[in-house]
């Protein structure tokens, strides 16, 4: 009895280490997909790999996405890194990612793309949601636009990643919907000191 026991005991021992060392691990990804996603500790323009950009925003909105949307990835394994301001990119895929999985309601599939098109790194996100009305789509960058029920949203986040894009990186980002399938593409320049002040 008293070796089953002691046999038990060591079990439950081995099975709370297990845990605990797979919380450390989860903690230790969050800690360092923070680190990346505020880009601390580094000079406001850097040499960026977008991906690693999605990656943390995907981690720090994982609750957001919850288990209902699945994220689909086709990264382009060749694609150039890019003059950026991380966290300011960060926000915009942020921005973006949120809007696509409350356009989803929590189910769905959330697409991220990158590839390289000539002098231009290209991000694509893309949902699976009811799309965006036509009436809606020339206005969706205005700022103080939203669709959201009053106090849900600012109508500031597409604005504000509009800026970002275009005004600080020399970038474009446009928009195409259609029931089942609305894309946002954000298109930045691959050649060096591209970001403005």
């Amino acid at each position: 009895e008293q070796a089953l026991a002691w046999i038990i005991g060591s079990g439950t021992i081995l099975s709370v280490v297990e845990e605990v060392a797979d919380a450390a691990q989860r903690i230790s990804a969050i800690v360092k997909s923070l680190k990346t996603y505020t880009y601390m500790d580094r000079a406001p323009v850097q040499n960026v790999d977008v991906r690693e950009g999605l990656e943390s925003t995907l981690v720090m909105l994982r609750s957001k996405l919850g288990r209902g949307i699945t994220v689909r990835r086709e990264y382009a394994e060749d694609l150039p890194r890019v003059e950026a301001y991380s966290g300011e990119l960060n926000q915009v895929w942020t921005n973006l990612i949120d809007n696509a999985a409350g356009a989803m309601n929590g189910e769905g599939v959330l697409t991220l793309r990158t590839y390289r098109a000539g002098e231009w790194v290209v991000v694509e996100i893309t949902d699976n949601g009811p799309g965006i009305p036509d009436e809606v789509l020339p206005h969706i960058f205005d700022p103080f636009f939203t669709t959201k029920a009053p106090g849900e949203g600012t109508g500031l986040g597409l604005n504000i990643s509009h800026n970002i894009i275009t005004q600080k990186h020399q970038g474009t980002i446009a928009v195409t919907s259609q029931p089942g399938q609305t894309t946002f593409q954000v298109k930045l320049p691959t050649a060096p000191a591209t970001a403005a002040a």
